[in-house]
């Protein structure tokens, strides 16, 4: 018998953390490991280091990949409402709603699918074995420390899902030797936001330790958020998240160090659309991580770690089912240095389980991966090729590489290029869902070239990235497969693109900015060739300007996308939309600050899946305290 999360969340909680609790120092993800090694350093330092690209700490100007960052000082300038807010109209990214806060949000990479993005947290896989998709609306941005967009295929680092690119998400980490911090917010839509922190850290780069403790609270009344023909409630929808993050870590010496962490967002919401209109859900990620470095020249990762998607479905708060997904992670990572060169060799095994009121006709699955990875500068030249070898305990092993290369012309100039390969192993659901699954199913496989121009100067910086993608064994319905129609392995995808992202600093004010044009096409052997996929913009962009007045600090942001196709068909068109948000801020005392946003300022009717709603004209405002705010 299943009960609902209400029920059974202290259950839930301790089920989750109990295999940790007794083999830590455990770790989350070997990415978040290096970046947790400059905890105690510079900060400074640390805003420059990157981990994503490489799962080793590399900065941003020695970094190959097509990169985004997104720091606190940024978050905290844009006072975004949500995390899809925060990730709207950057470079690569479309995304569609289905109903304003809370409600399901796919994230389309590079035009590729919405399961063919890997999202971590603090290094731990996050997402749902069943649908295929992380649950980001789930994640309060007032938890986020800095977020990394990787954009390209990562299979050859990570395994399954990085076909498209790599979101990573950083928790809240300690600023100084004792940081507490508290924000209080009301809003439109009867918004209400809470937030309360503590951390710390002491010692230096040898010995010393570090903590961390968030906890933040969010509720909305929301909007109608469905106006499509089986729309069974026509009224507001309402989205509440409670969230808690608690982290540390201590080095002992130069060689030893040990961190761990837990993050848990609790959510409630309510959504139209379907037979259900209430949900229960939790996020949760739990870990930590090892450390040893015997020499100068050798590091070693120990990480555990663990992630739960769990939900509960209600009809007017009558119970009706359950889908939720349990994941294990044990990973081993050396990072060698050998001359000039930096190698990399580890192995990774996940076990995904699902527990679910629908039956399975198999419900775990086992995941080995071995990877290795080379980097070197010759001189003006750098190199970064990795290679990974999964095997899957439902459809056996595949094999996965990327090379990547880059050449400094002068001090502000680098020219890139890369070719990789990725694959997508199938959910559950597309295998196992009953009367739907089709158990016969194989990986989706991708191949990719990039090639990419940076440029940095003293006001700022540039980059432009053209690149194509070809995706075969797409899985698609296939309307005759027998003995039931279903997902088959039938289809193929053909996606070219090109991204610019700048930044400029002109007398005090900051103008950043994105914009991506992409060509999205079906390229099967169907009557859908050549057309675009769906809920893919083919151009869409951000602008963001700020300028700060002494105590004072105003800015705008501009995020538009252009027409899109709610079907493969072609037939179901979506308008394109441009949106302008406004801020304004005042430090009136040290350390505290009001900062009132309004976004959507035109009221603009848009959708970005269809018959589902966003939120017109809304506002927020915010009182926070915050010592040595950035």
């Amino acid at each position: 018998m299943r009960f609902p999360i209400s029920e059974r969340r202290h259950a839930l909680t301790a089920s989750v953390l109990f295999p940790f609790v007794f083999v830590l120092p455990s770790a989350s993800a070997s990415t978040s490991a290096t970046a947790a090694d400059r905890t105690l350093e510079d900060d400074d330092a640390l805003d420059r280091v990157v981990v994503t690209a490489s799962r080793t700490a590399r900065t941003q100007d020695q970094t190959l990949a097509a990169i985004t960052v997104i720091d606190r000082a940024e978050i905290d300038r844009l006072q975004p409402q949500s995390l899809q807010a925060l990730l709207a109209g950057r470079a690569g990214i479309a995304l569609a709603n289905n109903g304003g806060a809370g409600k399901a949000t796919s994230v389309f990479l590079r035009g590729t699918e919405s399961d063919h993005v890997l999202v971590l947290v603090d290094g731990i896989k996050l997402g749902s074995a069943t649908s295929g998709g992380a649950s980001l609306q789930d994640i309060p941005p007032e938890q986020v420390e800095r977020i990394e967009i990787v954009r390209g295929p990562f299979s050859s680092l990570y395994g399954s899902e990085a076909l498209g690119g790599v979101i990573q998400i950083f928790t809240r980490r300690p600023q100084g030797g004792f940081v507490p911090s508290f924000t209080v917010a009301t809003g439109s839509e009867r918004t209400r936001r809470a937030t309360l922190g503590i951390g710390g850290r002491h010692g230096d780069v040898t010995q010393g330790g570090w903590y961390a403790i968030n906890a933040a609270h969010g509720s909305t009344e929301g909007i109608n958020a469905y106006r499509g023909p089986r729309n069974f409630d026509p009224d507001l929808d309402g989205y509440r998240n409670d969230s808690l993050v608690l982290q540390g870590g201590w080095r002992f010496d130069a060689r030893w160090d040990v961190e761990a962490r837990v993050f848990r967002a609790e959510g409630r919401n309510e959504y139209d659309g379907s037979a259900n209109n209430i949900a229960d859900t939790v996020q949760q990620v739990v870990g930590g991580r090892l450390r040893y470095a015997p020499t100068d020249a050798l590091r070693i990762g120990l990480n555990l770690a663990g992630s739960a998607d769990l939900s509960d479905n209600y009809r007017n708060e009558v119970y009706s089912s359950t889908f939720s997904t349990r994941r294990r992670m044990v990973a081993l990572q050396a990072d060698a240095t050998a001359g000039d060169a930096l190698l990399t060799f580890g192995v990774d095994w996940q076990a995904d389980r699902v527990e679910s009121s629908t039956r399975y006709a198999r419900d775990r699955r086992i995941d080995r991966g071995l990877f290795a990875q080379w980097q070197q500068d010759f001189g003006a030249q750098s190199l970064q090729a990795s290679l990974r070898r999964d095997e899957d305990s439902q459809f056996g092993g595949v094999t996965t590489g990327s090379a990547l290369w880059g050449w400094a012309i002068g001090d502000a100039l680098r020219l890139s290029a890369r070719y990789g390969t990725a694959y997508k192993a199938p959910t559950f659901n597309e295998l196992y869902f009953p009367g739907y699954g089709n158990p016969s199913l194989q990986p989706e496989h991708a191949r990719s070239v990039e090639i990419g121009l940076r440029g940095e100067h003293g006001a700022g910086g540039w980059s432009l990235n053209a690149f194509e993608t070809r995706i075969d064994d797409l899985i698609a319905y296939d309307a005759d497969l027998q003995p039931t129609p279903g997902p088959n392995n039938i289809d193929r995808a053909r996606i070219r693109g090109v991204e610019a992202v700048g930044d400029l600093r002109v007398a005090d004010w900051d103008l950043r900015a994105s914009a991506t044009w992409l060509d999205p096409r079906a390229d099967g052997d169907n009557a859908s060739r050549g057309h675009h996929l769906p809920r893919r913009p083919a151009r869409s962009g951000r602008v963001d300007i700020d300028r700060r007045f002494d105590r004072f600090s105003v800015g705008a942001s501009a995020i538009g996308a252009g027409e899109r196709y709610e079907n493969l068909a072609n037939t179901r068109r979506l308008d394109g939309y441009g949106l302008v948000d406004l801020r304004v801020g005042f430090a009136f005392a040290r350390d505290w600050s009001l900062q009132l946003t309004a976004g959507n300022v035109f009221d603009k009717r848009y959708e970005t899946a269809e018959f589902y709603n966003q939120p017109g004209r809304h506002w927020l405002l915010a009182l926070r305290h915050q010592p040595g705010a950035r």
